[in-house]
């Protein structure tokens, strides 16, 4: 629910109270500029589900939001099928296949995704002969069901609406203050713990 979802939120922006700004020591905790999450990326993410998982802090955030609804399966298809496509070797494409088909889509897959008998049946054919585009259908159809579903109910729960227009003071105690770049940063490292 959402409310046990601000709550473990909670619990993690307060075990974050190891993040340690003070500018007197050396050890701050440092997250690269890359890692950093602008308003204006995390507004973006609410324009698509595209912008969202291309984006690696939306990814992770979109994760830990699947995560709490016991339903990540579909993105780390997702994810495994962009990995897939990547592949440069030959030799590796039907290992991998199968590794993907057996961990999400065959009928006792442990992570198994929801897809039609159809697609399920067309991508099993594929895999036999596998080529970089024998995911594509069925990744395809559980992008639009993620985006349909799980995508809209993520930009109305804590982990986006926190980022968008974070709390002045929500990491760590209430002596704090920190900039909103910080409160960004702590954030992100949120998101990285719930990755």
């Amino acid at each position: 629910s959402a409310k046990d979802m601000k709550h473990r939120l909670g619990f993690l922006l307060q075990k974050s109270d190891s993040c340690d700004y003070s500018s007197s020591q050396g050890k701050k905790e440092k997250i690269p500029s890359s890692q950093r999450v602008s308003q204006e990326d995390v507004r973006k993410w609410a324009d698509s589900l595209e912008n969202l998982i291309h984006h690696d802090r939306g990814l992770a955030a979109f994760r830990a939001f699947l995560k709490s609804e016991y339903s990540e399966e579909n993105i780390e298809f997702w994810v495994s099928c962009e990995d897939y496509k990547k592949t440069k070797s030959p030799a590796k494409l039907s290992p991998k296949a199968r590794k993907i088909y057996d961990e999400f889509i065959s009928v006792q897959a442990t992570k198994e995704v929801n897809l039609d008998s159809c697609t399920r049946e067309k991508t099993s054919h594929n895999v036999l002969e596998p080529t970089l585009s024998c995911f594509d259908e069925a990744q395809r159809k559980i992008f639009t069901l993620m985006e349909k579903d799980s995508y809209r109910r993520f930009l109305k729960s804590p982990y986006y609406l926190d980022l968008v227009s974070p709390p002045s003071a929500s990491c760590g105690p209430e002596n704090c203050k920190r900039s909103h770049t910080h409160t960004l940063d702590c954030n992100s490292n949120i998101i990285s713990r719930c990755a």
